[in-house]
């Protein structure tokens, strides 16, 4: 897959999960060095939204993200943004959990690593909608790293995955 940012076409290390797919857990760092372990069936709906960077246009529209999960079902989603390394700093938003993939290992089962020229290694710009089976049940890969996400889709999709989960197992 090819993403583009400025002057530059840039592609995934890898091939993205497909939605449907369970989701992996997997172990990541907060700025503390305290481990956190998020995705996989947990029980909870998860956002977890990837950056190459965080600039201040990134920053509103995080805090954007952050103002529409405050208003959502409070306490039944977590939301988790992961960069690709520590030199990142966390934006401190309220909802909105500030991880780092110390260990590669998100990038690795997520598919969301790139490579080519000046965002080498760095994570695209994404956003998954894991439900409370641990099912991929929605993503966002916006083709310009530029663009901002899909709010409105968003939401209904939050809405239709914390309605479609049964806790009974396949549905």
């Amino acid at each position: 897959m090819q993403v583009h940012y400025d002057t530059y076409t840039l592609e995934l290390e890898d091939i993205p999960m497909d939605i449907g797919y369970a989701s992996e857990k997997v172990k990541l760092y907060d700025e503390k060095n305290r481990i956190h372990t998020i995705a996989g069936h947990n029980g909870k709906t998860q956002v977890i939204i990837t950056l190459p960077f965080i600039n201040k246009t990134v920053k509103e529209e995080l805090s954007e993200i952050d103002t529409l999960l405050s208003t959502e079902a409070q306490g039944e989603i977590e939301c988790h943004l992961v960069v690709a390394n520590e030199k990142h700093a966390d934006p401190h938003l309220k909802h909105v959990d500030f991880l780092i993939d110390k260990e590669g290992e998100f990038g690795d089962w997520y598919g969301v690593r790139l490579q080519g020229e000046i965002l080498e290694g760095e994570f695209t710009k994404s956003l998954l909608l894991i439900s409370r089976d641990g099912a991929l049940f929605y993503d966002e890969y916006p083709k310009d790293i530029s663009s901002p996400f899909d709010h409105d889709t968003l939401l209904r999709k939050l809405a239709a995955a914390q309605t479609c989960y049964t806790g009974k197992g396949c549905h």
